[in-house]
């Protein structure tokens, strides 16, 4: 895999857990709200590699536990694709130093 390919799943990565993150805080403001089913959020693999949230709407009333724990495990894993794309920028950093001299 190439530098841009580690630097574009990372990236895809953030992107699904900010869709994450987002589904958690609507449940979380609508969870009085008369009728309101929980949204959940389901991670896809892309074929270009990477993951993709999807999502759904179940069936089940909004649980506060529920939503604080997708809500750390989404901080989680942002952080971790975090460092992958900031690796992958200083790799690429530095083989431009190295192409350079």
């Amino acid at each position: 895999m190439s530098i841009s390919g580690v630097t574009s799943t990372a990236l895809l990565g953030m992107r699904a857990q900010t869709t994450r993150v987002s589904v958690v805080a609507n449940n979380i403001a609508n969870s009085s709200t008369p009728g309101y089913a929980r949204l959940n959020t389901s991670l896809t693999s892309v074929e270009s590699g990477g993951v993709q949230a999807v999502v759904s709407r179940t069936a089940l009333d909004v649980d506060p536990a529920t939503e604080l724990t997708d809500l750390i495990e989404a901080e989680q894993s942002y952080k971790a694709n975090a460092v992958v794309f900031q690796t992958g920028a200083d790799m690429w950093e530095m083989l431009m130093s190295i192409k350079r001299d």
